[in-house]
């Protein structure tokens, strides 16, 4: 295993790929697209590819809201927590990323749970609440 994940992963052209990928699966997820109903998709493809990208030792930066911030009055279930894992997991299977690549990844997205789950529960496909603002567009 040579070079950065940034390196490993393809770089931010690899990397934007996949991102878009993920937008695609998680906005046919019953499991989780209800989170994403009031989401601007162009702001959140462009702030995971800078998360994923800047995370993974590439020259991004990431400019938006802290995880807390983002998912404030969400009300993210760990179940779907879990399901949006196991969607980004589906998806770097389809572009055939390695499993050092993937575990790697994964380690670096899985402690963000405490700042974005609200709700300990294993339910999924819960209604976003009123409350919550989504960002506005970039």
């Amino acid at each position: 295993m040579e070079g950065s994940l940034y390196e490993r992963l393809g770089g931010v052209e690899a990397i934007t790929a996949v991102a878009r990928a993920f937008d695609e699966r998680a906005g046919k997820d019953d499991r989780i697209n209800q989170k994403f109903a009031r989401t601007n998709l162009d702001r959140l493809t462009k702030e995971f590819v800078d998360q994923l990208c800047q995370d993974s030792g590439g020259p991004c930066t990431y400019t938006g809201l802290s995880m807390t911030e983002s998912h404030t009055n969400m009300g993210v279930t760990n179940g779907e927590f879990d399901a949006f894992m196991e969607d980004l997991v589906a998806v770097l299977e389809d572009f055939k990323v390695g499993k050092a690549e993937q575990d790697e990844l994964l380690n670096l997205l899985r402690p963000m749970r405490g700042d974005i789950v609200e709700v300990d529960s294993s339910q999924v496909g819960t209604p976003l609440p009123s409350a919550f603002a989504p960002a506005p567009p970039l």
